[in-house]
């Protein structure tokens, strides 16, 4: 593992996949709207966190589920992360505090892998910077009860796992019917921006085999 560590922190320091990865996973007719408004300077500025780390012989990465409630992201599996704080010197800082506000990861132990593509999110109007870090061994997870209504352990093989990604159809208000991209994980459906950043880190990861 410690090779492979070494390994992706070294490609991350290299170009990206960027937009060509990401759009593997963008719902169809959607990706345009994101990708071209990317640039916007009124977008907000926000960061998740990809976190590895080893438990029984395996590489796992955190996501969760956020509660339900009256917003653009009811209910979606997402990465740890929010909004960058005036009180937060970069993005990669916003990616550890929130992190460690959502999750309990302790940011201290974290060590920083580097960062993917940003990517637009049009409904809610951020761009959001993935940043990549790694924990020796697995953490002790406290879940914010008011922003995580679940805690889902993604072992890294299972997201490499082509059979992992599925599609489904949905309608749109405009009546607009979409094919959707997504990651099947443990039967929770891992789609929109999460799936788009997780495609990209993916991609860098399949080149170190």
């Amino acid at each position: 593992m410690d090779l492979f560590i070494a390994q992706l922190k070294q490609r991350l320091k290299e170009a990206l996949p960027g937009v060509e990865a990401q759009a593997h996973m963008s719902p169809m007719r959607l990706e345009d709207e994101r990708f071209e408004q990317a640039p916007l300077k009124r977008a907000r500025q926000g960061a998740v966190l990809l976190l590895l780390y080893p438990h029984e012989h395996r590489l796992y990465m955190p996501l969760m589920q956020r509660p339900e409630y009256n917003g653009h992201h009811s209910g979606q599996i997402s990465f740890p992360g929010g909004k960058q704080e005036p009180e937060d010197e970069n993005k990669i800082r916003t990616a550890l505090r929130e992190a460690h506000e959502e999750m309990g990861i302790l940011p201290h132990q974290v060590e920083l892998l580097g960062t993917l593509s940003e990517l637009y999110i049009p409904p809610s109007n951020y761009l959001v910077l993935p940043v990549v870090g790694w924990v020796k061994q697995r953490p002790h997870f406290i879940p914010d009860p008011v922003e995580v209504a679940n805690i889902i352990e993604a072992p890294l093989d299972l997201l490499l796992d082509s059979k992992t990604i599925q599609h489904t159809y949905q309608n749109l208000a405009s009546g607009m019917r979409v094919k959707i991209p997504y990651f099947n994980v443990e039967e929770q459906v891992v789609w929109g921006a999460t799936a788009m950043i997780l495609s990209e880190f993916l991609a860098v990861v399949r080149e170190l085999d």
